[in-house]
């Protein structure tokens, strides 16, 4: 799964992104780490960056629990 949203392995082993925060947003999380060391953690400094991978993380959790939410129904058709 590669797309805009997910960064390399070299590009996070080089940023020193912990495996925890290797997910689907991972790009999106790389920028705004930038922007926080520039402007040594100022919450308000770096509020797009951030709105845009709370964003991204929560379309993510969203698209997963649609996922579990077919799987549950596919298990109780079967199980009729």
């Amino acid at each position: 799964m590669t797309d805009t949203t997910t960064a390399t392995q070299e590009q996070l082993k080089a940023n020193k992104v912990p495996l925890a925060w290797r997910d689907g947003c991972s790009a999106l999380l790389l920028p705004l780490n930038v922007c926080r060391r520039k402007n040594n953690y100022k919450p308000w400094k770096c509020e797009h960056e951030k709105h845009v991978y709370e964003q991204c993380q929560y379309d993510d959790y969203v698209r997963r629990m649609k996922v579990l939410q077919k799987q549950k129904l596919a298990a109780a058709e079967e199980a009729e």
